[in-house]
């Protein structure tokens, strides 16, 4: 039950597929004779000084892997000098994996129904320390994980919620718990406006997480969001939306330069995450291979993982002529849109 939540999709999983097989119809345009006896992969998000352009993903339940949970995968996470995005719903307190270890996190939130949980969450995410808050704005309702209809899926205690509301859900068609829960307690009001809001219960930078068109990427500037986050929730909620990726362009160019972009969704390889920062990312997100390493090996596993997409990282700058992450441009990669006009 707990794999197929880890690992599964919305419906028909098209886009739990097309999200990795997105990044395979793009290929890698090499410079040769370029001076790469140094490659360096650092960069900076948010100010923030990281190691390479590879975050931790939000995602929920680490307990369902390891008994340690997020603490594990935050001693990682800084142990590869990079920055941890915690889940709302994470099995550890949002005080618990702040003093895990010292290292720039950040904190993703939902907004409830009831406004108050989505403040008293941002505000202690705030107060012990976390760097900037990333809205989830693609989830209204949960979309339909048929995997976890079909196990009845029982999700562990909302750590952080925790003495702010009860989560003994009643599930009258015996499906699944989680989808019951999410869709009593996910705010399907919200719009553009309450960014207000948010900006309102703290000071922290906002990214918004979701965006897969131009014009939204478009309205969340003008929102005055801080950062975006190319993503459609690890093709859990709509099937067939684009994989981010595919879209990564559009949404780069809609913003400008005025605000970071950043891509969650089907990176798998070092190759992969040279590919976006090629079509204009400033870095990616890792969720389900960080969630696999932990089950396999801890924080060892999620180490390992990290490092590997590091080392991969940089083997593909310096076989493709890149010694730091500013010369990946563009011209360094060709997709199937630049293929259309030469078959015409």
């Amino acid at each position: 039950m707990y794999y197929d939540y880890y690992a599964g999709g919305a419906e028909d999983e098209h886009t739990l597929r097309e999200n990795m097989q997105a990044f395979h119809r793009i290929t890698i345009r090499p410079r040769v004779l370029v001076d790469v006896s140094q490659v360096d992969m650092s960069t900076t998000i948010l100010g923030y000084p990281i190691s390479a352009p590879i975050l931790v993903a939000p995602t929920a339940a680490h307990k369902l892997a390891i008994p340690e949970g997020e603490l594990a995968t935050a001693r990682a996470a800084a142990a590869a000098k990079t920055i941890m995005v915690l889940s709302y719903s994470s099995s550890c307190s949002i005080e618990e994996v702040a003093s895990s270890c010292n290292a720039v996190r950040f904190f993703q939130l939902y907004i409830f129904k009831r406004r108050d949980i989505s403040a008293l969450l941002a505000q202690r995410a705030e107060r012990h320390g976390y760097k900037a808050i990333v809205l989830t704005a693609d989830t209204p309702r949960l979309g339909r994980r048929e995997a976890d209809i079909k196990n009845k899926m029982i999700y562990p205690p909302e750590k952080n919620l925790e003495g702010l509301i009860s989560i003994n859900i009643q599930c009258v068609d015996q499906g699944s718990k989680l989808e019951t829960f999410a869709n009593q307690m996910m705010d399907a009001s919200l719009r553009w406006e309450d960014i207000r809001w948010l900006r309102s219960i703290t000071s922290l930078p906002i990214l918004i997480k979701g965006i897969l068109t131009h014009e939204d990427a478009t309205r969340a500037v003008e929102a005055g969001v801080d950062g975006i986050i190319v993503s459609n929730h690890g093709a859990r909620q709509l099937d067939f939306s684009p994989a981010p990726v595919s879209v990564l362009e559009e949404v780069v160019d809609a913003v400008k330069g005025k605000v970071p972009v950043l891509l969650d969704g089907g990176v798998r390889r070092g190759t992969d995450v040279f590919k976006a920062l090629a079509l204009g990312a400033q870095a990616v997100l890792i969720g389900r291979p960080v969630l696999f390493g932990l089950a396999a090996k801890g924080e060892g596993g999620v180490r390992t993982v990290l490092e590997m997409l590091k080392n991969e990282l940089e083997t593909s700058m310096a076989l493709a002529g890149c010694p730091c992450i500013k010369d990946i441009t563009r011209s360094h990669v060709r997709t199937e849109h630049d293929r259309l006009p030469s078959m015409l």
